[in-house]
């Protein structure tokens, strides 16, 4: 991963920041690559999150359209179905990607284990150093 920083590449894939995203995946950041700490994949990140063109961008630079991510639970297509994203969806099958058999209708999110939202938010991706649930 020389020259690129995978957390920074997967926060600016959820805040939809396509420039910043394709300066780490020119500098060799894998965009496969799972953190031990997130456990999610940026593409099914930036999906979930409504980010369509940061999701492009990622399959434009070799993201597998079949990894499923584990936080989230979910693959590529079943983000896709889920955010509402029908263009990415089509797209994501023609490259080969499938539903799971038990992929959540459209406009419902994955969910985690536990049953809790699959995908959170570290305090480092909005940019905030308050946890989302802290009190003001």
């Amino acid at each position: 991963m020389s020259g690129g920083d995978f957390k920074d590449m997967f926060a600016a894939a959820a805040r939809g920041d396509v420039e910043l995203v394709r300066f780490h995946l020119e500098r060799g950041v894998d965009p496969d690559y799972v953190h031990p700490e997130l456990q999610s994949t940026a593409l099914v990140t930036s999906i979930l999150a409504g980010q369509d063109v940061v999701a492009r961008e990622l399959l434009a630079h070799g993201a597998d359209p079949t990894l499923v991510s584990e936080l989230d639970e979910a693959t590529p297509v079943e983000a896709a179905r889920a955010a509402g994203l029908g263009a990415l969806e089509a797209q994501l099958v023609e490259l080969g990607a499938h539903l799971a058999h038990d992929a959540p209708p459209p406009g419902r999110r994955p969910r985690g284990r536990a049953g809790r939202r699959a995908t959170w938010w570290p305090a480092w991706i909005s940019g905030s150093s308050r946890a989302p649930d802290a009190d003001p």
